[in-house]
């Protein structure tokens, strides 16, 4: 395989939490034609400062994927395509960015994405060092390798896949839940016949992108009614869950956390409440963590103004669960390298006594 600055170690020091200042999408108010925040991310990262959860050397910089990186999954003929700005302005669903120059879509809205799917996948090899990662972008469920969609130009969780796949070893089965409103059309497309790849799928059934053919790769399907409330949904996620890591206990999961289930959310359609998101969130990680199953988790869909504080609030409350730590060791013995860490600090022990 081509060599990636992406796979580099990140120095030991930094929590598993893959961030650039480089995800926030913003231009000249165009941004604000598409009701979301596009300045999510970086909000997230002021709210764990506030918190003093992390600081800026102690997060992982997320670098931006080549066009090298992007052809492990795209084809040649669909980056092409990003060339052009009204290609770009369809998939992004920000119609006034088919008039703009397209050095312009690409320093201002591709860049971005590129950046954010560079995330993705260092947080892959991150989450398979330290037990888990987390992008604080990416989740871009709608693209496969030769369409775009629903705002998503790239398709990080498959390259996040295909990545480990092919340059980590003792990673040959991923598990992907999907918990954004939406079906993750893309993903699905892409693993379609792949069986390394077991797919859960939780969302909205009458909503964008509704795509039939792609429902085929969906080992757990659960289809959402409009208006679906905490009680129901967290039951319904706490039992697909832990059925579908009971049926295959895959090296790696990929959790995509769409925040587009808050109620209120203008796309999304159902109604759970911020409680309801951070509980979501703490009971997939309780059932990754139990497992010892490696856990990467990006932020996908969702952009209303409050959506930050509740990213944030979330990645708090599995801070304050002992759900993610900064430290290996403590992040219990997943990890052949760390149990080999501890017998061979334990040998020294016993050689000095």
């Amino acid at each position: 395989p081509h060599r990636t600055e992406l796979y580099e170690d990140a120095p030991s020091t930094c929590w598993p939490i893959i961030y650039s200042p480089d995800y926030n999408i913003t231009f000249m108010g165009l941004e604000k034609l598409h009701p979301f925040d596009a300045g999510k991310w970086g909000k997230v990262i002021s709210f764990l400062k506030e918190e003093k959860l992390i600081a800026d050397d102690l997060i992982v910089q997320a670098r931006e994927a080549t066009d090298e990186d992007l052809l492990v999954v795209h084809t040649r003929r669909y980056l092409n395509k990003l060339k052009w700005s009204f290609v770009v302005a369809t998939i992004t669903e920000i119609p006034p960015v088919a008039f703009l120059p397209n050095f312009v879509v690409q320093r201002k809205v591709l860049k971005p994405l590129r950046t954010q799917t560079g995330g993705t996948i260092m947080a892959g090899k991150l989450a398979v060092d330290r037990g888990w990662a987390i992008n604080v972008g990416g989740g871009f469920h709608h693209c496969s390798s030769d369409k775009g969609g629903g705002f998503c130009a790239y398709a990080d969780i498959t390259l996040a896949i295909k990545f480990l796949f092919e340059r980590v070893q003792g990673v040959s089965k991923a598990t992907i839940i999907d918990l954004d409103a939406h079906q993750g059309n893309g993903h699905e497309r892409d693993f379609m016949d792949d069986h390394r790849v077991y797919i859960m799928d939780a969302y909205n059934r009458y909503i964008y992108p509704g795509d039939g053919f792609a429902k085929r790769a969906i080992k757990r399907k659960v289809e959402l009614e409009w208006g679906t409330e905490d009680t129901e949904y967290l039951q319904k996620v706490h039992t697909h869950v832990e059925g579908a890591l009971n049926e295959l206990k895959p090296d790696i999961i990929v959790y995509n956390a769409g925040t587009d289930i808050l109620d209120g959310d203008p796309l999304g359609g159902l109604a759970i409440s911020p409680q309801g998101i951070v509980k979501r969130d703490e009971v997939v990680f309780k059932a990754a963590r139990s497992r010892r199953i490696p856990i990467l988790m990006v932020t996908s869909g969702g952009y209303q103004k409050r959506t930050a504080r509740i990213i944030a609030d979330s990645i708090l409350n599995l801070h304050n669960l002992g759900l993610i730590d900064k430290e290996l060791a403590t992040s219990g013995a997943e990890n052949p390298k760390v149990e080999q860490m501890i017998r061979d600090s334990a040998k020294d022990l016993t050689n000095l006594s």
